[in-house]
């Protein structure tokens, strides 16, 4: 049993990856904003990480592993979006995160093989029209990703999962019609949208010791649009 801290556990992504890994015998730590979930198999508490820190004791002295799963999608032509909008997306998603990971190091390092995973887009290495916001933040967070592998090897490994288009309610706006849904669906190689469990399996995978040897990597889930062209 891992000792998994998950924050934004009550919704999208992070909601079905706190399912799966209670399903699987972790005792996991979640967070939400807005979203509170009874049922899920988590302990939860409010947190909004741009104005408050972790509670304290509220924590295991152990832990195995912390996912970030706080984002936001807002797409605008570059010119009409303004720079505090810039910093805004980048405090949530930037440093929101590493507010985060500097507060539970200790934690971290008490525990034999642990790990943390962040969310980026393929946005980033792909470039798509009215992107510039969150290619931005989700780009600094690549850096990061890789920077604090380097620094925290051996003892934790960071690395982070890019997902195209998933149907989460964060992405509700590009999925309001069936029309948006088809049309989406048609644009990725798979010729279907990500689901929660798509992008949730494989942070699964990165908290267990089956990924052991694998750090400081950009996982690209996001039904072949990155790299193949249909």
């Amino acid at each position: 049993m891992k000792n998994i801290f998950v924050v934004g556990a009550s919704s999208g992504i992070g909601k079905a990856l706190t399912h799966i890994l209670h399903e699987e015998g972790h005792k996991v730590y979640g967070t939400y904003l807005k979203n509170h979930v009874q049922d899920n198999g988590a302990i939860y508490r409010k947190l909004n990480v741009l104005e408050e820190g972790i509670e304290p004791g509220f924590l295991p002295e152990q832990l195995d592993g912390l996912v970030y799963c706080p984002g936001s999608i807002n797409l605008k032509p570059f010119h009409r979006i303004k720079p505090d909008a810039f910093i805004s997306d980048f405090e949530l998603q930037v440093i929101g995160a590493i507010k985060i990971i500097q507060s539970v190091i200790p934690n971290l390092k008490a525990a034999e093989n642990p790990s943390i995973v962040l969310f980026s887009t393929v946005a980033v290495q792909q470039g798509f029209n009215f992107h510039s916001q969150v290619a931005t933040s989700k780009g600094a967070l690549e850096g990061l990703t890789r920077a604090l592998a380097a620094e925290f090897a051996p003892k934790i490994r960071v690395n982070a999962i890019a997902p195209s288009l998933t149907n989460t309610p964060l992405a509700g706006k590009l999925l309001s019609t069936e029309d948006k849904v088809h049309q989406n669906n048609e644009r990725h190689p798979l010729k279907r949208i990500g689901e929660p469990l798509d992008i949730a399996q494989m942070a699964s995978f990165l908290l267990s010791d089956k990924s052991s040897w694998v750090t400081g990597q950009i996982l690209k889930v996001d039904g072949g649009m990155s790299s193949l062209k249909s």
